[in-house]
C-alpha cells in the first residue's frame, strides 16, 4: 500500500482528503443534473430527478456493499503478504458485481412505470422520472463498477490516481450536461445520458490502470468462492446501508411530505436532500478513505495504529460538520437560488426556513457514519450493520412518524436532529465496549 516511510497521519490525510473529493464528485453528479434540470426544463422536472434518486443510490449502495467488503477483506489478504489471494479476491468481485448489475438493468426496463410508481411519480412527474430512470438503467453496470474501481484502486495505493479519474468524469458531466440539456434541449433525457457516458469514460480509465502493471491488483484466474462474497457482504453491508439509506430516506420523505403538505414542500426538500446528499456522502468519505489504512494495520494486529486512525477520523470530522455548518447557515439563500429562480419568492423563503432547520443535524451525523465504518473496517459486522441500520431505517422512520403524529406536517424537519442525535448515544455505547476491550 505504499506506506513506508511516512508518518501515519500524513498517510491517513494522503487516503482520505481523494475520498472525500472523490465522494463530492459522485454527489455532484446528481447536484448538476437538478441543477440543469431546474434551469433547463423545470422545477417540476427537477421534483422527477429527486423522486429517481433513490434507484440512482441503489445502484450505488450495491457497489459500496461489495466495494467495502472486497476492499477491507484484500486489505487485509495485503496486510498479511497474501497477494495472489487478494489479486482472487478481486477479480470474483467484479465478475458478481457484472452480473447482477446485469440482472438490476433487465428488472428495472420491464417494469419502469410500475418502478416509477413505487418510487412516488405523481401524473404531473411520471413521465419525467421514466425517462430519468429508463436512461440510467442501461447504464448499471458502469455505475456498479465505476464506485467499485474507486474504492479498489486506492487500496490498490494510488489514492491520488482515484481522484483524477473521478474529477475528470465531473468535469465531463458537466460539459455533457450542459450540451444535451441546455443546448441540445433534451431535457431529463440528456441530463440522465451525461450521466450515463460519463460514468463509463471512469470505468474506462479505472480499467486501464488494473489492466497495467503499475499497481499490485490485477485481473487473474479465479476459483469460485462463495463463502468469499459471504464474508464481503457482511463486512460491507453496513458501508452499502448508509448509501442505500439516502434513497430510503428520501422515498420516506417523499411520501410523508406528500400525505401531511404539498408538492412546493416537495420541491423544498428536493433542494434539501441534494445538500444533504453532500455531507452524508463527505462523512462516507472519511470513513472510507480511512478504512484500507485501518483493515490494513488490524491486519497486522496492530491496534494501536487502528486507535490512533479512529481518533484522526473523528477529528477529521468535527472540523468538516462545522465546516458545513457554517457554509450552510451562511450561504443558505445562495443554495437555494441555484434551483429555485429568484422571482419566486415564497418558496425562496420557505426553503431557507426549512433548510435551517436541517442544517443542524449535519452537526451529528457525520460521527454515526464515521463509528460505523470503524467496525467495518475492524470486522465488526453487527455494531456497523446496527448503528447504519438504526440511522438509515428504523430511528429516522420512528421518529418521523412520531413527530408528524404529534405535530402533524412541521414535526417532518424536526426528525433528523433526534434520529441522529439517539444514534450517535448508541453508537458511542457501541465504541466503548470495543474500545474496552483491546485495552
Amino acid at each position: 500500500m505504499k506506506l513506508q516511510g511516512k508518518t501515519l497521519l500524513s498517510n491517513f490525510l494522503r487516503f482520505i482528503i481523494p475520498s472525500i473529493l472523490a465522494q463530492w464528485v459522485f454527489t455532484l453528479y446528481t447536484i448538476v443534473d437538478g441543477i440543469f434540470v431546474a434551469k433547463g426544463v423545470s422545477e417540476v422536472a427537477l421534483t422527477a430527478v429527486n423522486i429517481s434518486m433513490p434507484f440512482t443510490t441503489a445502484l450505488f449502495s450495491v457497489s459500496i456493499l461489495f466495494a467495502v467488503g472486497n476492499s477491507t477483506v484484500v486489505a487485509i489478504l495485503l496486510g498479511r503478504k497474501k497477494g495472489d489471494e487478494a489479486n482472487e479476491a478481486f477479480t470474483q468481485n467484479l465478475f458478481f458485481l457484472g452480473i447482477l448489475a446485469i440482472i438490476l438493468s433487465i428488472i428495472v426496463m420491464l417494469n419502469l412505470e410500475r418502478f416509477a410508481n413505487f418510487l412516488g411519480a405523481t401524473d404531473l412527474t411520471r413521465e419525467y422520472v421514466c425517462q430519468y430512470i429508463g436512461t440510467i438503467a442501461p447504464f448499471a453496470i458502469v455505475f456498479v463498477f465505476s464506485y467499485s474501481f474507486e474504492m479498489l484502486i486506492k487500496t490498490d495505493g494510488f489514492p491520488k490516481k482515484a481522484m483524477t479519474i473521478v474529477f475528470t468524469g465531473a468535469v465531463l458531466n458537466v460539459i455533457l450536461d450542459y450540451i444535451f440539456v441546455m443546448i441540445f434541449k433534451w431535457g431529463v433525457f440528456g441530463a440522465s445520458f451525461a450521466t450515463g457516458l460519463s460514468q463509463t469514460t471512469v470505468c474506462v480509465l479505472y480499467l486501464i490502470h488494473f489492466l497495467s502493471k503499475k499497481g499490485v491488483l490485477k485481473l487473474v484466474r479465479f476459483k469460485w468462492k462463495t463463502s468469499l462474497i459471504i464474508r464481503e457482504a457482511r463486512n460491507g453491508i453496513a458501508s452499502g446501508l448508509v448509501e442505500f439509506s439516502s434513497g430510503f430516506y428520501i422515498f420516506l420523505f417523499n411520501q410523508v411530505i406528500l400525505f401531511y403538505l404539498n408538492e412546493n414542500a416537495l420541491i423544498s426538500f428536493t433542494i434539501i436532500a441534494y445538500v444533504n446528499s453532500l455531507v452524508v456522502m463527505s462523512m462516507a468519505g472519511i470513513a472510507q478513505g480511512a478504512q484500507p489504512l485501518i483493515s490494513y494495520y488490524y491486519g497486522q494486529n496492530n491496534w494501536k495504529n487502528c486507535k490512533k486512525l479512529l481518533r484522526y477520523s473523528l477529528m477529521a470530522t468535527g472540523i468538516m460538520a462545522l465546516a458545513f455548518f457554517g457554509i450552510y447557515f451562511i450561504g443558505t439563500r445562495q443554495i437555494i437560488h441555484l434551483f429555485v429562480a429568484k422571482s419566486n419568492h415564497s418558496l425562496v423563503q420557505s426553503s431557507m426556513s426549512l433548510f435551517r432547520i436541517f442544517n443542524f443535524s449535519y452537526l451529528i451525523v457525520g460521527f454515526n457514519i464515521v463509528i460505523g465504518g470503524f467496525f467495518t473496517s475492524i470486522e465488526k459486522p453487527f455494531q456497523a450493520i446496527s448503528i447504519s441500520f438504526m440511522r438509515g431505517f428504523l430511528v429516522i422512520a420512528l421518529c418521523l412518524f412520531g413527530l408528524t403524529w404529534i405535530f402533524g406536517g412541521g414535526g417532518i424537519w424536526w426528525a433528523p436532529i433526534l434520529s441522529e442525535t439517539l444514534c450517535l448515544i448508541a453508537s458511542i455505547i457501541f465504541l466503548k465496549k470495543v474500545l474496552t476491550k483491546r485495552t
